[in-house]
């Protein structure tokens, strides 16, 4: 039998969209975002949203659905996810490249430990103390999948993390995989985009080019206007800092666009890098040219090609 739910994970401009929809056509499919940038409406360009086209080829959800100024927490994702899923009896393809996303739907998120006063102000004090290279290092020794996962600048996060080791003296990793799964044994499948390094770093630096010429930076000039609070997660996202640099004149456009290139390779990196520890027992596909991502996908899950 077929599964219901198909999980497509793997790092920023590894084909994921489109190998979604292809999917989502041949099953009759809805495609679910599990892409924790992708949430937000205000930067459809710059977090590389699926385009109006690959939108028209199959419903989508939870793109682009939640405003700049909030900021949504793994479980407020998991909820509406799984809301989604109970709502509609077609198929599902969850597509992303937000790995703790797929850890909680799969493995269930285990209730957030209580943190003494005393503990978060030390842990934030020690933030502030050592900075965040220090900090992220130290974090790595007792929890190294959070400090791989977390964005450069995340202090919500990382301090976060570091608190509950202190709190509990487990990592906080091994304590959101604690939770009961949402997802129903042998009612989904799952696959790993992981193509080889420099084609997917080339796309990445392309890609950005792209996002420029067709209005990135009118997407941060607005999202600038509204004048949010930096620690938002939509204000986090690659290339919001560097362009925002560049649009109050700190460096110039080639400066900021390959400070842009920069950060994207070290996320798909740190992606990357989360789902080999994570992830590590979902099947991979090593291809980055489309047809041969699909046919790949096809030889792993030849129920697909079973007219029966």
């Amino acid at each position: 039998m077929r599964p219901r739910i198909w999980l497509i994970a793997g790092p920023t401009a590894s084909g994921k969209s489109a190998l979604a929809v292809r999917l989502a056509q041949v099953l009759g499919g809805e495609i679910l975002n599990a892409d924790s940038m992708q949430l937000y409406r205000d930067l459809r360009l710059l977090t590389a949203r699926p385009s109006a086209e690959e939108e028209s080829q199959a419903p989508h959800h939870l793109f682009g659905t939640v405003d700049a100024a909030r900021g949504w927490s793994v479980g407020q994702w998991l909820r509406a996810a799984t809301d989604i899923i109970a709502a509609t009896g077609r198929p599902v393809i969850v597509v992303g490249g937000t790995g703790l996303y797929f850890r909680a739907l799969t493995q269930g998120l285990a209730p957030a430990p209580e943190i003494p006063p005393e503990v978060r102000r030390e842990a934030t004090e020690d933030y502030a103390r050592i900075g965040e290279p220090a900090f992220r290092e130290r974090l790595a020794g007792h929890d190294p999948a959070a400090a791989a996962r977390i964005s450069p600048g995340d202090r919500q996060r990382l301090v976060r993390a570091w608190e509950v080791f202190l709190a509990t003296g487990r990592p906080l990793t091994e304590l959101q995989g604690l939770g009961e799964g949402a997802l129903p044994a042998g009612a989904w499948r799952a696959v790993a985009l992981e193509p080889p390094r420099e084609a997917l770093y080339a796309r990445c630096d392309a890609r950005l080019e792209v996002m420029i010429a067709e209005g990135a930076l009118d997407e941060v000039r607005a999202l600038m206007a509204r004048d949010l609070d930096p620690e938002l997660p939509a204000m986090k996202a690659v290339g919001v800092r560097e362009f925002a640099a560049h649009l109050r004149g700190e460096t110039t456009l080639p400066e900021a666009l390959a400070a842009a290139q920069r950060e994207t390779r070290r996320y798909a990196k740190r992606q990357t890098t989360w789902m080999r520890g994570q992830m590590a027992d979902w099947p991979r596909l090593p291809e980055i040219d489309r047809e041969g991502q699909w046919r790949q996908f096809l030889a792993l899950n030849p129920v697909l090609t079973d007219p029966g």
